[in-house]
């Protein structure tokens, strides 16, 4: 699969763009979550979605990718797989719900890059329910490595999270996890 072009949002007047990622809802997005993710131009999620009506929730805030996790069926569509590529404002992501598969994207041993596709800037798993940004050697290949956490199943003495990335001619400029109340 090679990368969506996600563009049109950089030819609007912003500044700025606004990606929130989310993970894990398992069938139910919490209020404080949606609230959250209101200010966004762009929606990820990376997987364990858990129904379909998530998805249309998350698309009367903004354009949604999201990925199959462990606990989804193909009921979304043919638009919602277990990777997407997606270029927003410049910025190029790789999702995945597993951070194995993540890996085994990266080394090219999945079809999620095809020879001569660049290395996304951002790559961005769930699964493990604790929440991570991760920026430097240890995010290699990669610019940038998000996991969300859950924002319904904290693990690792984590509170319920989502991350939110500003991007900005092409470069991430800031990357935050944002701790949500319990609904």
């Amino acid at each position: 699969m090679g990368f969506q072009d996600a563009s049109t949002l950089s030819e609007f007047s912003f500044d700025s763009v606004l990606v929130g990622i989310l993970s894990d809802t398992h069938g139910t997005l919490p209020r404080s979550a949606y609230a959250e993710l209101a200010d966004c131009d762009y929606i990820i999620h990376a997987g364990d979605i858990c129904g379909p009506d998530i998805l249309a929730e998350l698309e009367t805030l903004a354009p949604v990718t999201a990925v199959l996790g462990n606990n989804d069926y193909r009921e979304y569509g043919a638009a919602v797989d277990k990777f997407a590529s997606v270029k927003i404002a410049g910025v190029s992501f790789l999702v995945t719900h597993k951070p194995d598969d993540l890996e085994r994207a990266l080394r090219g041993c999945t079809s999620a890059l095809q020879p001569g596709d660049p290395v996304p800037d951002v790559v961005a798993h769930g699964h493990t329910h604790i929440p991570r940004v991760v920026k430097g050697k240890a995010a290699r290949p990669a610019t940038l490595l998000v996991c969300p956490g859950s924002v319904t199943r904290p693990r690792g003495g984590s509170s319920p999270t989502v991350a939110k990335l500003v991007l900005c001619d092409g470069v991430v400029k800031s990357a935050r996890l944002v701790e949500l109340t319990r609904d």
